[in-house]
């Protein structure tokens, strides 16, 4: 695929949406092992005082990748 032909939007948009979906099925999958079962990693990262912390993660980090990765697949991969 050439990816010099797309846009620099489209090329964030998609390495933005598989970065988050695979990043938070990986993050959740660590907190069941951490905690032992799915309602205490549902506790620990969806409660009350973690959820806006975990989404501020999760696009945070996405965002940067996104970016990221779109540019260099843009501007400085040959």
């Amino acid at each position: 695929m050439d990816y010099k032909q797309e846009s620099f939007f489209r090329l964030f948009v998609r390495f933005f949406l598989v970065f988050i979906v695979l990043f938070t099925i990986f993050k959740l999958v660590i907190g069941i092992f951490q905690t032992g079962s799915v309602s205490g990693m549902i506790e620990s990262n969806f409660s009350e005082e973690n959820i806006e912390k975990f989404f501020k993660v999760q696009l945070s980090l996405s965002i940067f990748y996104g970016l990221f990765m779109a540019g260099y697949y843009k501007f400085i991969k040959k």
